[in-house]
């Protein structure tokens, strides 16, 4: 019990300090913001290792593409990934829900270092326009986008469908795909107590090539990353 205490506390003590720190970055280049975001991936995966015994494993770094413009289609079980693989990856430029935004602070923090956002099952005018921000970005950047296609939070063991925003992104961008599996749910769920004393498994798999039919894509990714789900968990 006390280790969970602890690392909650330290947890969120520390990001509310690091996003205080950097609210003056607000005004300053994009650049110095980015690395607050590192430095809260840093700071999640210590406070796991110290506070949980928690062992964190990253595999396939090496299938991390270079010189090649892609997005990363990525498992979403924790609040562990949005922030960790800020450090794995080229600062990556989230798609995320519009509310999020809206949080002080961390939200303003957010938009400055590029988040692209959508509001879920709804047509918006910022909606319409969110195939051209997403290309902009890609025209303008190298640093790649991230999405979670299941959308949401998931058990570890839930095998729902991905959402079609990811084919979306895939056939309209015409890049690679980056997928990444994970078990963070088997530590931090979203519902559920912390759990101490296990493996954390980040995998990085063999990207896709562009060019595919996108229903085919969309079942490919679902289920090399279910699969990959089932080995490590």
């Amino acid at each position: 019990m006390i280790n969970r205490i602890l690392f909650l506390f330290f947890f969120y003590f520390g990001t509310v300090l690091v996003c205080i720190f950097f609210i003056p970055a607000l005004i300053l280049p994009q650049k110095i913001t980015i690395y607050g975001g590192k430095i809260l991936g840093f700071w999640s995966k210590f406070c796991l290792e110290t506070f949980l015994s928690t062992k964190v494993i990253v595999r396939g770094k090496e299938k991390i593409l270079n010189n090649k413009k892609f997005f990363i289609a990525s498992a979403h079980q924790s609040q562990f990934e949005t922030f960790f693989l800020q450090s794995i990856f080229n600062s990556p430029v989230f798609i995320l829900k519009k509310e999020l935004l809206k949080i002080p602070i961390f939200g303003w923090q957010l938009k400055k270092i590029g988040s692209i956002s959508i509001e879920r099952n709804r047509t918006t005018k910022d909606n319409l326009g969110f195939s051209h921000q997403i290309r902009k970005h890609i025209n303008n950047s190298n640093r790649p986008l991230i999405i979670f296609p299941q959308a949401t939070r998931l058990d570890v063991s839930d095998r729902s469908p991905f959402k079609k925003g990811v084919k979306r992104i895939y056939e309209e961008l015409n890049i690679f795909c980056q997928p990444v599996a994970l078990n963070s749910g088997n530590i931090w769920p979203k519902n559920g107590k912390l759990q101490i004393n296990k493996t954390l498994t980040i995998s990085i798999l063999e990207p896709i090539s562009p060019g595919m039919n996108s229903d085919e894509f969309l079942n490919l990714l679902q289920n090399n990353i279910y699969e990959e789900i089932d080995k490590i968990s």
